[in-house]
């Protein structure tokens, strides 16, 4: 394959971009910044999307389907990882020597001239993200960011800003946030995910072990020194020259919260700097696991110099990124919330908010396995964290690029839950069906999953309104 790696982003003025697979959240997010610095930006996908028809909006010219004459008169083609070798796009690329880059070179690119801050970690990436973000737009620096979600105060998921900073979610999923080599980084915890890259979590270690080494001379990371694998990381990594900031509930660490309060749709707690207090975090989105990713932001500002106050007022008017306990809407005081957890852990969060907002009120939850590769491995902590709601639907797999393995189907989940508590179900329709019927007012509804499950959400609202 010929690469894209001597090619300066500075240099490439009238170039023509293509990009393969430009509807997904990480690639639209660079062609978006992309068309913001002029260039002639076209691309592909397999499927139209609102994401495509607002980049279309923007200038880009996008096909819909994947076809060799696509590329046109293009002189750089980005791709999502998602493209597999037989991608009629790429191959022409290949023949016809044409520069090709990855999703996450592409992004080192856009990086490269800012102070750039990636934030890392299993959960939590993208809220964390976005909360920095808009913490840094309330306090005047105009950011640019990258993230794998949309903001919903913003609507978009990425922006070219004048500001100097860069703020960018870095996914370890393939372990291509090695190429971003930021001034500074977050982690906010370290756990086995991902298995179909990663086969033990001694490689997800050695990755993350990597991307602190990729962070730039003299830079700073901001970890949560709470979390079991981030102990470990800092244990086995040595770099005199970084500057190491802990935050958490623990006394060892440099940013604290406590006197934590948790409303049903609000979160609480007075932070701490070295013992010194600083003020009250007070956030519009709930759950103990938001009020840390809030501190990291926080302590990033604080690395970043930007002043407490300003930091404390942009968290506050923080309201979430779409598809991460997004509120879809409310019928007969019946709630239904979408969430994008595909993980024990993310589940356990989500679910431990929803009983809060729910108080006498049932949790009942939709949920649909992302990969056969991961609910393989994690089947019973899968039955673990579900049992936290009143009641869970399992759609079968959602497959993702992968093949189905044998054996292996949400029946494994079923098989380890009380049968009074799940039903298997793969149809969604007849989910639909039975949730509309048998939902009652003080309920919430949580369409949960990283894959189309999210499309249940308005159906099920439209079906309760009709009864």
């Amino acid at each position: 394959m010929s690469t894209s790696s001597s090619i300066d982003l500075k240099k490439l003025g009238a170039t023509r971009i293509h990009f393969i697979g430009i509807g997904g959240s990480g690639m639209s997010g660079i062609a978006r910044i992309m068309l913001a610095k002029g260039f002639a930006v076209s691309g592909s996908d397999k499927n139209d999307s609102a994401v495509i028809k607002s980049l279309r909006a923007l200038g880009a010219e996008i096909f819909i389907g994947h076809n060799e004459n696509n590329l046109k008169d293009c002189e750089l083609v980005i791709m999502s990882s998602a493209i597999s070798d037989t991608n009629p796009e790429l191959a022409i690329a290949k023949l016809k020597g044409i520069p090709i880059a990855a999703r996450a070179e592409a992004l080192a690119w856009l990086m490269s001239e800012s102070i750039s801050v990636a934030i890392a970690g299993t959960h939590g990436k993208t809220t964390t993200t976005a909360m920095l973000t808009v913490a840094l737009q309330s306090a005047g620096l105009d950011p640019s960011f990258a993230i794998g979600g949309t903001i919903n105060t913003a609507g978009t998921n990425a922006h070219s800003g004048s500001g100097s900073v860069f703020v960018a979610e870095a996914d370890e999923s393939d372990g291509s946030f090695l190429s971003y080599k930021p001034n500074g980084a977050i982690i906010t915890n370290i756990e086995l995910d991902h298995v179909d890259h990663f086969n033990s979590e001694e490689q997800v270690f050695l990755a993350f072990e990597d991307f602190v080494k990729s962070v730039k001379q003299n830079g700073f990371l901001v970890a949560c020194g709470d979390d079991a694998g981030v102990k470990q990381l800092l244990n086995r990594v040595s770099r005199d020259d970084l500057r190491v900031y802990l935050y958490g509930e623990g006394a060892n660490n440099d940013f604290k919260i406590d006197r934590i309060h948790l409303a049903p749709t609000t979160s609480v707690a007075t932070i701490t700097n070295s013992g010194r207090k600083v003020g009250e975090l007070n956030l519009s989105v709930v759950g103990k696991h938001n009020l840390l990713n809030a501190l990291a932001a926080f302590a990033t500002g604080s690395a970043l110099s930007v002043g407490e106050e300003k930091m404390l007022i942009g968290l506050k008017s923080f309201t979430g990124t779409r598809r991460r306990f997004e509120l879809r809407g409310e019928v007969s005081g019946i709630k239904v919330i979408d969430d994008y957890g595909h993980h024990p852990t993310e589940i356990n969060a989500t679910l431990t908010a929803a009983r809060n907002l729910a108080q006498s009120g049932r949790v009942i939850v939709v949920f649909q396995p992302h990969r056969y590769s991961r609910t393989a491995v994690f089947a019973k902590k899968f039955s673990e964290s579900l049992s936290l709601a009143d009641f869970t639907y399992l759609l079968e797999v959602y497959a993702a690029s992968e093949s189905p393995i044998p054996g292996v189907s949400s029946l494994m989940i079923a098989k380890e839950m009380s049968s009074d508590k799940v039903k298997f179900e793969p149809s969604m329709i007849k989910v639909v069906e039975e949730i509309s019927k048998n939902a009652k007012n003080g309920d919430v509804i949580i369409t949960l999953g990283a894959g189309d499950v999210n499309s249940l959400a308005q159906p099920i609202l439209q079906a309760i309104s009709a009864l």
